[in-house]
């Protein structure tokens, strides 16, 4: 009965979804080398105005546009189409102030600020300009919405560039050219199903590959006992550990499922985990608001900062781009765009200086979250949490493992303050998604050219396992069809053309 049922969840299930699965794993092979296009940080960075004219005080800009009692949450300096400005965001609105009283900023910008703006992007000349007002194949992303319309300038380069600006901020949202796009549609956009209909609408398509990539899972469960017991089976006969299949097709499927099943699961269980969170009734969170604490952000107060941020300025004129004001825990610093890096500067004092955090500093920023005690170290290689693979996580960092109920482990960058929070329940998930999808883990992640071998054979014997698997599944199709037209045939008194 049991054997049964198994047999037609993964015939059928298998039916429907091996030719997924196979998209799955050939988009899988792309997607090791190349992902979805995006303007990165870096590229942004780039081509952005740089700074210009006398700056100034901060005390005087705020005491004059901001009302006494709004608390300041976020404060920066840039500038856009030569006027450089403040963007004070406070809990009831977003001040733009130019930083002279005799520019004029428009807000937002007009188009011809945002084509020459554009224009930097790309040294080739501007052939073509679409106003969007839908989210396209490049820019599926339900928020994008705000940002309507978008313009979408086309580049007569080579690589037939394309650039999407927004004509609210200005601000640029995504890059592409023909080799990002060429290589999105054989692997990112099938593999993560970006497709913009079901994309830009992010709760909708979160469930449809949750659902997808779980019933899968239960698909290859059924698939590897029955494979399992056929083995077992036939050396009970035999006492030969051979596949008790002789047609082709099914006699590979039950090898190579033998052999892959388990990555193919490893594989599709791990994909629905990299969008499902484990549930609390699995692995409990005991202090659900400390990661909430870790990322809150501090009321910002002019008087906090001893270094002012025109010393900054001055030392860094011609070079610098943005200024943000920010805290690591209750230590002022600057976040600034140098050329197209961000850097850290340390506030607290009254030199120009990168931020660079001592264990006392670390101390000091965990006692805010909690009252535990806490181990204290400087890691300088990684660890099976603080990996690098293709994200090049820097090193040295404090690792700093609290004696609370949820093990609460961070890892903190001492030149920027960047951290990493884990606790039971985002280590489980992390082996559940990372680890099984993408081999990230210490061992393998040291040892970049076995890494390569164990990814590529894996995927290979799942392409297999999907392949022989799409066959089947034609075949059993094929099967039911011609049933069914016997059937039908054989309870209609006249011929008809389907029974000819």
């Amino acid at each position: 009965m049991l054997k049964n049922i198994l047999y037609s969840i993964h015939r059928i299930l298998g039916t429907i979804l091996s030719i997924l699965f196979l998209v799955w794993f050939l988009s899988g092979f792309v997607m090791i080398y190349h992902t979805f296009p995006k303007a990165t940080e870096r590229d942004k960075n780039k081509h952005m105005d740089t700074l210009q004219g006398d700056m100034p005080a901060l005390d005087s800009i705020l005491a004059n546009n901001i009302p006494k009692d709004e608390e300041i949450s976020a404060l920066s300096l840039k500038s856009y189409a030569g006027t450089p400005f403040f963007e004070v965001k406070t809990s009831d609105s977003i001040y733009r102030i130019p930083a002279s009283p005799d520019m004029e900023l428009k807000t937002p910008p007009d188009y011809q600020e945002i084509k020459a703006y554009a224009q930097r992007w790309c040294q080739a000349e501007i052939v073509r300009v679409d106003t969007l007002r839908e989210l396209e194949q490049w820019i599926p992303f339900g928020p994008l919405r705000k940002d309507f319309p978008i313009y979408k300038f086309y580049f007569g380069d080579e690589g037939k560039s394309q650039l999407y600006v927004s004509s609210v901020s200005g601000d640029a949202l995504q890059f592409t050219d023909k080799d990002s796009r060429f290589w999105a549609w054989l692997g990112a956009i099938p593999h993560w199903v970006y497709f913009t209909s079901l994309r830009q609408n992010s709760q909708q398509w979160m469930d449809v590959v949750i659902w997808l990539s779980g019933i899968g899972s239960i698909m290859c469960i059924a698939g590897l006992i029955l494979g399992i017991r056929s083995y077992i089976k036939e050396y009970r006969r035999k006492k030969k550990m051979k596949s008790p299949y002789r047609k082709f097709a099914y006699k590979w499927h039950h090898i190579l499922g033998f052999m892959f099943g388990i990555f193919v699961f490893t594989f599709v269980f791990s994909g629905m985990m990299s969008l499902a969170k484990v549930p609390g009734w699995m692995v409990k969170v005991h202090d659900p608001s400390a990661e909430k604490r870790l990322y809150s952000k501090q009321k910002i107060e002019s008087g906090t900062y001893t270094l002012d941020y025109r010393r900054l300025y001055e030392k860094y004129h011609g070079q610098i781009k943005s200024i943000e004001w920010s805290f690591f825990g209750q230590k002022p610093i600057y976040k600034a765009v140098i050329d197209d890096r961000l850097h850290t500067i340390d506030a607290s004092g009254t030199s120009v200086l990168a931020m660079q955090l001592d264990e006392a500093a670390i101390k000091s920023r965990i006692s805010l979250l909690h009252k535990e005690p806490a181990v204290i170290s400087l890691m300088d290689e990684y660890d099976n949490y603080y990996v690098g693979l293709t994200d090049h996580l820097p090193l040295p960092v404090y690792k700093v493992q609290v004696e609370d109920a949820d093990n609460s482990i961070y890892y903190i960058n001492p030149k920027n303050g960047n951290t990493r929070y884990f606790n039971n329940n985002t280590k489980v998930r992390r082996w559940s998604y990372q680890a099984l999808h993408s081999f990230k883990f210490k061992f393998l992640a040291e040892r970049p050219v076995l890494w390569n071998i164990v990814m590529w054979t894996t995927m290979i014997g799942g392409t297999l396992v999907s392949l022989t698997g799409v066959w089947l599944g034609f075949r059993y199709i094929k099967r039911k069809i011609k049933r069914l037209k016997k059937y039908i045939c054989s309870k209609k008194k006249n011929n008809t053309n389907i029974c000819q």
